[in-house]
């Protein structure tokens, strides 16, 4: 298996191991335009069910999908200016098209705001036209001038782009909420794993937002991973472009607006969060496969009956509405089937082997625990389907130890500098506000606030930089 398995251990090399199991595991690979990447099966299979999953929410809250043009005028990137300073070193330009140069340079998506929003100008005239609530699948490019790293940083990736727009700011802060809140479901209890909400600084936040909230997670090497954000952009954008109603009482105002996003990074999350020295451990409720079944025959009639009888609990397993797959191929050993499997993350496999058929039972193996059970054939769909459940839970209470873990409260800036470097993960210090402290953390020790939480809890100190009176207490780590 040296040649198909992970051949390094992830405590002992993470980033190594990280790639290995990415290619090997089939879910990814290094596409021919630099800092790109390609999708495979059963990751894009993944991002359909995270699809799915976000899409009944939004749906049943009123949201529609849309699409809009990835060609953004140049103009329209510069009528907010924050908005276009913060992305400017990123944007991919196309300055012609065919044989002929461009008389405007068009960005190539790098978000939507702009180009969504110069047409809310035409769709919104009255109240009676708000909320006006829109949703976008789609590709963005961000020209990665970084080290890219696949699901993590790419210079194209896959994201989902919520956007509306309100008569009150009130609704949008509602609205914000609520996005996050349904992020955090899909992450805690569909991905398994555990993340911290708040919100970000001013020097973190999303470039023409009021204010952005973030969910973010740590991850096996002791750094952050910005998980999804939910901005609330204010009247700025509506005041740029112009997004007016008239109200009830006939007068006009600005719309109030949101947006909010999740990308395939969290793919790359799953990986890193769950994954082990064997490779892949996927959660079961978004694993595109939960069950396989691997035969173990012998030859003559026994290898008929084997067959047939693993035939038969895979159609009983699909008929439940179990994804199971029937891994008959001839030309492998069952020993090779297994570790296969096992490294594409499958969350049950069932053996069923000639001594297994005269007992009238099959052999139930856990992916996470890799524990095997003997299960009478009359009980296989009642164990499947707590055998789900319970790695489901399992995984997310694993991660969440881990993240309990690696979150350490510091009293000093010579404790948080050791901690970050000796352990990493979240730090809980006390800040005094101050961006000057906050830039001087990140230029020494290359961590920036990932959140001020929701939750406030008093700051037991001053501050850890500057030592005056400190306003909060946050959460720095360094990042992906």
């Amino acid at each position: 298996m040296s040649d198909t398995g992970v051949t390094v251990k992830k405590s002992q090399d993470f980033s190594e191991w990280y790639v290995q199991v990415v290619l090997k595991a089939e879910l990814a690979d290094y596409a021919p335009v630099k800092g790109c990447m390609i999708i495979r099966e059963d990751a894009y299979a993944v991002w359909e069910k995270i699809q799915e999953i976000v899409n009944q929410k939004i749906k049943a809250t009123g949201h529609k999908n849309v699409y809009f043009p990835m060609f953004i005028p140049e103009s329209f990137l510069k009528k907010e200016a924050e908005h276009f300073e913060g992305f400017t070193p990123e944007v991919a330009w196309i300055t012609q098209g065919g044989d002929s140069p461009l008389d405007e340079r068009l960005a190539v998506r790098p978000t939507s705001e702009t180009i969504m929003y110069a047409t809310f100008n035409k769709w919104i005239r009255s109240w009676r036209d708000l909320p006006l609530k829109i949703n976008q699948w789609c590709n963005i490019v961000r020209w990665e001038t970084k080290a890219t790293k696949l699901f993590l940083r790419t210079r194209e990736f896959l994201w989902q782009e919520g956007h509306t727009a309100h008569a009150t700011a009130e609704e949008a802060e509602a609205e914000v909420i609520y996005a996050l809140n349904e992020y955090r479901d899909v992450m805690e209890n569909y991905l398994a794993i555990p993340v911290v909400v708040g919100t970000k600084s001013d020097s973190e936040k999303f470039a023409g937002a009021l204010y952005t909230t973030a969910l973010e997670s740590i991850m096996p090497d002791g750094k952050a991973l910005q998980m999804g954000t939910s901005h609330n952009l204010g009247q700025h954008f509506a005041k740029v472009f112009d997004v007016k109603f008239i109200g009830e009482d006939k007068q006009d105002h600005f719309v109030w607006q949101t947006s909010w996003g999740i990308t395939t990074r969290l793919i790359g999350a799953m990986i890193m969060v769950h994954g082990d020295d064997r490779g892949l451990i996927m959660p079961p409720k978004v694993a595109p496969t939960q069950v396989v079944i691997v035969p173990i025959p012998f030859k003559g009639l026994e290898a008929e009956a084997i067959a047939a009888k693993t035939k038969e609990i895979a159609e009983k397993l699909k008929t439940h509405g179990v994804s199971v797959l029937l891994d008959d191929r001839n030309e492998y050993t069952p020993g090779w089937k297994f570790h296969q499997w096992e490294l594409k993350g499958i969350p049950i496999r069932i053996e069923l082997g000639p001594r297994d058929l005269k007992q009238g039972q099959v052999v139930m193996v856990r992916r996470d625990t890799g524990q095997k059970t003997p299960v009478n054939e009359t009980d296989i769909l009642s164990t499947v389907d707590k055998l789900l459940v319970e790695i489901q839970d399992s995984m997310f209470i694993k991660a969440k130890a881990f993240l309990q873990d690696k979150t350490t409260a510091v009293q000093s800036y010579e404790e948080f500098k050791k901690v970050l470097e000796e352990k990493g993960g979240f730090i809980k210090a006390a800040w005094c506000g101050s961006a000057d402290c906050e830039a001087k953390v990140k230029d020494e020790t290359g961590a920036t606030i990932r959140i001020r939480p929701f939750q406030k809890e008093e700051p037991t100190t001053n501050c850890i930089v500057c030592a005056k009176k400190a306003n909060e207490t946050v959460y720095f780590a360094r990042s992906y």
